[in-house]
């Protein structure tokens, strides 16, 4: 989505790809670390044996913990355009991985764990980690083409919504099996 967002936007993918993989190290860390005993407790993802069951709890902490990291290291050295430099690029990956999306959406997610919850509260988890995570990847994809204001708005309701229906279906597909 990131590289697509900068595509639609005139960008180059040579610009857009560090920002792409920043955004994978993030979505890939929380993966890792919602597969875990505490969180999810899940023993396979995609159909192989989750990262902790392979290497063990501490390790997957610890690589999901370096992924996080790496996120910024590589959004650090990407290339920032004239509308958009390197502190909106941080900002932009920060909130989006930050207390209050990714992880407040993860937060609620453990404590609706094996409750019936409302629509809102399913839709406030969704919104927090898939949709803020698309978003983010859609709008960073825009600000490496240096896209207009009205791009980025374009882009960033793009992301959310995408987010949403992806989860959504997501769902449905999991109660169907």
């Amino acid at each position: 989505l990131c590289l697509a967002a900068a595509a639609a936007c005139g960008g180059r993918e040579a610009d857009a790809l560090p920002l792409a993989c920043a955004v994978e190290c993030i979505h890939t860390y929380s993966l890792i670390h919602d597969d875990l005993p505490a969180m999810d407790n899940d023993d396979f993802r995609r159909g192989k044996p989750t990262n902790h069951k392979v290497f063990g709890e501490g390790i997957a902490i610890l690589a999901g913990d370096g992924l996080l990291t790496q996120a910024f290291e590589i959004l650090a050295q990407a290339k920032s355009s004239p509308r958009y430099p390197h502190r909106t690029l941080v900002l932009e990956l920060a909130r989006a991985s930050g207390s209050l999306q990714l992880i407040a959406g993860q937060v609620a997610d453990l404590e609706a764990e094996g409750r019936k919850i409302a629509a809102a509260d399913l839709k406030y988890i969704h919104e927090r980690k898939t949709s803020a995570l698309l978003c983010c990847s859609t709008r960073l994809g825009g600000m490496s083409a240096n896209c207009t204001p009205a791009q980025l708005r374009a882009l960033t309701a793009f992301g959310y919504n995408v987010g949403l229906a992806f989860q959504i279906i997501d769902d449905i597909l999991d109660i169907t099996q």
